[in-house]
């Protein structure tokens, strides 16, 4: 199995490394960092430089993986956004930086790695349970939660332009206990890496556009 994972310097990205490379699968990950890439290169994984809010950054991407063919693909780069409770509106700093990290991250990633699909591949954004709104109930991080809305929408545009190439979903990993979520959350990072490779591998072509929960659950938009 040949994976790609971005955004895998720490936390759930890492993981997906490291439990790919302990399957034996052929992982390229990228990170930002030095730091981040010496871990990548200590699990044995073929580390790439790569800042998602840099437009000459992922404008490089498809040369450096020029000639592959990945059967997975991971984008789990992202960012959250000030702890805000009701109509608080973000500075202008924190909604380009959420926003183009969260969203425009992805979109100018997908068509980089479109021409680097195996047959049958899985394309994968770690999304949010924050981003759905029919399940919404409270209105904090607000801007978190836009972010997550449109990143689910640019998926389920990509999964009908990919439609026969790959299947293309968004995954919510759970209330993970990294940086992000904190030690009071409910997962292990590694139970919810496990989870969501478990449902990367069953997925079929009917699943192509569809928002899940780790534990497989589809979830409402």
């Amino acid at each position: 199995m040949n994976v790609l994972i971005i955004g895998a310097s720490r936390g759930l990205g890492l993981e997906f490394v490291r439990q790919y490379r302990a399957d034996g699968a052929r992982v390229t990950a990228t990170a930002r960092d030095d730091a981040g890439l010496a871990r990548l290169q200590q699990l044995g994984a073929r580390a790439l430089k790569l800042d998602v809010v840099q437009a000459a950054s992922v404008s490089g991407l498809a040369w450096l993986i020029d000639g592959e063919r990945f059967d997975v693909i991971v984008i789990n780069a992202g960012v959250f956004s000030a702890r805000t409770q009701g109509l608080q509106p973000p500075t202008e700093a924190d909604f380009d930086l959420v926003m183009r990290t969260n969203v425009l991250g992805p979109m100018r990633l997908l068509p980089q790695v479109a021409e680097a699909l195996a047959p049958g591949a899985r394309v994968a954004v770690l999304s949010s349970l924050m981003g759905s709104i029919a399940q919404r109930s409270n209105a904090s991080a607000w801007l978190y939660r836009a972010s997550k809305a449109a990143v689910n929408s640019v998926m389920k545009d990509a999964a009908q332009v990919l439609a026969g190439q790959a299947t293309v979903v968004s995954l919510h990993p759970g209330w993970v206990r990294t940086d992000m979520g904190g030690e009071g959350a409910d997962l292990a990072v590694d139970t919810s890496v496990a989870d969501m490779r478990r449902l990367l591998a069953g997925l079929t072509p009917a699943d192509s556009g569809g928002f899940f929960n780790h534990d497989g659950q589809r979830l409402p938009w």
